[in-house]
């Protein structure tokens, strides 16, 4: 099956990770010996409720022996997806009641991009350094790390970037720009947290200059970091939020939230000013609703604070320089450059599944289904601490 799996399906890297999965259930996936791998990924941020969830299960088997795909976005009218948008209005304040639905946070970031310029009637757009919004061509133009980029310019113009968490930058905010980009908590990065009155001074600036702000939370988004959204931490509310990942439970989904008045624009001139046949599909919404519904129930999203406390208590070696991020957004950082690949390599043999992240090559991903136990936090914290023991034996 590898051979096929790499003769047929197309990588984008040489050393794919290559496990064959049989099953995957809570916070492990199985591979074809029937060996378990606890996951510390959720495939990246995305089942926050862990593998094969009965209530998400259960939402997607109803839906199916009803109807699935039956027309393009926003025609019809179908339950699971008004249900959805419904329920993630009542979580919103008023300026984000209204929602696109999408194929996924890339997609939701593009049309985010445009309403923008619907909006403003400007062309000029602010996005961070080492950011990462996706990788279509639009989301790509605003990616802050020329490596990834330089292959595929000329990308669109009129994008200039400022340093995260840098106060000095924001001046660059002026009558010219659309919208600022950011990340809430920066991924590719390094799980970088804004510092604590940072995102306020963007806003103020914004509103000032009549720009508008965008925050993208793909990743720390739908309960990740103990709220629903990562921007509820810092006192602020975005013009418009994009987010995705989690809010599927495993199916592939995006969705942007502005306000009526600015959604409404992609009615006229032109109509059907942004367009997707899958978007909305009631089959991921009815999958998206329940793990929603679930999340916001449950009180998962209590649990989080105490739970990132356990992965700081047991994470503490000489090989690790710090523990970044929010929540269960986290980020082992290495104090070796390029040395996140042994650690991820070394822990996959012993039954753990780490990740990497795009730009910061002493980090490894930590970003766990948010139901995960606090056995399992010391249980695959352990392999860690003894896979970095091992590496420190052999570089000594």
């Amino acid at each position: 099956m590898k051979d096929k799996f790499l003769k047929y399906q197309s990588q984008t890297t040489n050393n794919p990770m290559s496990l064959k999965v049989l099953r995957a259930e809570g916070s492990y996936i199985y591979d074809t010996n029937n060996k378990k791998y606890l996951d510390f990924v959720a495939g990246v941020s995305s089942t926050n409720l862990g593998h094969k969830n009965n209530k998400i299960k259960e939402a997607v088997l109803d839906q199916i022996e009803k109807y699935w795909h039956v027309m393009v976005y926003g025609e019809f009218i179908q339950e699971p997806t008004v249900k959805l948008c419904e329920l993630i209005s009542n979580n919103l304040p008023n300026s984000l009641s209204n929602t696109y639905l999408t194929n996924s946070g890339t997609e939701a970031m593009e049309a985010a991009m445009k309403l923008a310029k619907r909006v403003t009637g400007r062309s000029e757009f602010i996005a961070a350094k080492n950011s990462y919004h996706g990788n279509t061509q639009g989301a790509m133009s605003i990616m802050g790390f020329e490596e990834r980029k330089r292959a595929y310019r000329p990308l669109l113009p009129n994008v200039n970037f400022i340093e995260f968490n840098n106060e000095n930058d924001i001046q660059l905010i002026n009558s010219k720009t659309t919208a600022v980009i950011l990340e809430t908590i920066q991924g590719g990065a390094g799980f970088i947290t804004p510092s604590k009155k940072y995102l306020k001074k963007i806003k103020n600036q914004c509103e000032k200059v009549g720009a508008l702000l965008i925050l993208d939370e793909i990743q720390p988004g739908i309960g990740r970091t103990g709220k629903l959204f990562a921007f509820e931490h810092y006192g602020i509310i975005p013009d418009i939020l994009v987010y995705g990942k989690g809010l599927g439970g495993g199916f592939p989904i995006g969705a942007l939230s502005s306000s009526f008045e600015n959604m409404s624009l992609f009615k006229k001139n032109p109509i059907l000013g942004h367009i997707t046949t899958f978007g909305g599909h009631p089959v991921i919404s009815a999958a998206a609703y329940a793990n929603l519904k679930e999340t916001l129930s449950s009180g998962i999203m209590n649990t989080v604070n105490q739970k990132e406390k356990l992965f700081r208590k047991y994470l503490k070696h000489e090989l690790i320089d710090e523990i970044r991020g929010r929540g269960l957004m986290l980020a082992i950082i290495l104090k070796e450059k390029n040395s996140s690949f042994k650690l991820v390599s070394k822990c996959l043999e012993k039954g753990l599944i780490l990740f990497y992240l795009l730009f910061e090559t002493k980090a490894v991903r930590i970003t766990p289904p948010l139901t995960i136990s606090n056995d399992e936090i010391k249980k695959g914290c352990k392999i860690i601490i003894k896979v970095l023991d091992e590496l420190n034996k052999s570089v000594h």
